[in-house]
């Protein structure tokens, strides 16, 4: 009888495999290629996008640092002791903290999309952003300014409520092993929904100081005084990232379909789970610190893709980069649009998201059907 090797039997697809990836070659965005030749394409991609983005996003910083209320000036700073505080105690570290925090939601959006194989999912549409909302207000309307070893109370409440969030979502959207496109657009719509109604009770419930506190923070916020959170917040958002990248080969199969993605050897269950746990932490934090700052993770990753191709493996380093760069110029807009007020961050990137939901909406309908 002959020995059939382990090699050779890996590299026959089954029947249903071959047929996944013939779906996916015909329709699906995110189309399936052969891994080998992905990975090296990949690899020289990176090798590109990297150098550029990272240019990229020293001129964002380089920018953010220069244009505010009052343009910085080099030699003011050398030898006025009150600019060199404003500026690395407030300038520097806001360009910081967008920075993260666009990083942060565009590398989630690329996650999101690539696991459930929808373009228009991202932390804000799928509720998350909404679930981490409600739980950071109830924090706020309380009053809760503890810390439970070391970590603030409101990053602890904002993961809750944005990991029950893809609970419930994932539930409602998750019937007969396939996640339905348009039930998860509509589950997170109405997510946030609710959760925009609890926050409006609560902001009802409390007195009128927590109240506007809680709808300057909705709007998104990045005032941040000095690095202690900026600290606090990278404790958290470093292994966020790590487990996405860690990941980043099993969302670039399952992007396929769990059919295929289980038939080449990743353990669907657990790699969803990772990047449920992961998203969560990662939007609870950032909505804890900068409010709910829409369309960051909608918008970046399919520039992201346009630019350098659906491989997610070269997708979530890019969309990284890039999100990264474009919170850092929406902040220096919104600092300067109408100065010297100041808008909200999250008005300017939901006027930009927007336009371009709605296109994606026109243009993937096939995606949003139920």
């Amino acid at each position: 009888m002959p020995i059939v090797s382990p090699i050779k039997t890996e590299a026959e697809p089954t029947r249903s495999s071959r047929t996944a990836r013939n779906k996916a070659r015909r329709g699906n965005i995110f189309a399936w290629q052969k891994d080998d030749g992905v990975s090296a394409r990949g690899s020289a991609k990176l090798r590109f996008a990297i150098p550029l983005l990272l240019i990229g996003l020293m001129i964002a910083l380089c920018i953010g640092l220069y244009i505010g209320y009052q343009n910085l000036d080099l030699t003011v700073l050398r030898h006025d002791s009150v600019a060199r505080n404003v500026f690395f105690r407030l300038r520097l570290p806001r360009v910081i903290m967008a920075a993260l925090v666009g990083a942060s939601l565009a590398s989630v959006g690329a996650a999101l999309q690539s696991l459930f194989r929808n373009p228009l999912a991202d932390p804000f549409t799928l509720g998350v952003s909404g679930g981490a909302a409600l739980g950071a207000s109830l924090v706020i309307v309380l009053g809760i300014g503890v810390s439970v070893v070391g970590v603030p109370i409101i990053f602890v409440a904002a993961f809750a409520g944005s990991i029950l969030a893809v609970f419930v979502v994932y539930r409602l959207a998750h019937t007969g092993g396939v996640v339905l496109p348009g039930a998860l657009l509509l589950s997170g719509v109405v997510i946030n929904l609710c959760a925009s109604a609890g926050v409006l009770l609560l902001q009802y419930l409390a007195d009128s100081t927590r109240s506007l506190q809680i709808l300057r923070w909705l709007m998104g916020s990045l005032d941040v005084v000095g690095f202690d959170l900026i600290w606090k917040v990278l404790i958290f958002l470093i292994p966020g990232w790590l487990l996405l990248m860690a990941y980043a080969r099993d969302l670039h199969l399952l992007a396929i379909g769990e059919e295929s993605a289980a038939s080449l050897g990743v353990n669907v269950r657990r790699t969803e789970r990772m990047i449920y746990v992961a998203s969560s932490l990662i939007v609870g934090v950032t909505v804890s610190v900068g409010g709910t700052i829409a369309f960051v993770g909608l918008i970046v990753p399919h520039v992201a893709r346009l630019l350098f191709g659906q491989d997610v493996r070269v997708l979530l380093p890019t969309s990284f980069l890039l999100g990264a760069a474009f919170l850092v110029l929406a902040d220096t807009l919104a600092r300067v649009v109408v100065s010297p007020n100041e808008l909200p961050v999250g008005v300017v990137t939901a006027l930009a998201g927007g336009p371009v939901f709605l296109w994606l909406l026109r243009s993937r309908r096939r995606y949003s059907a139920i």
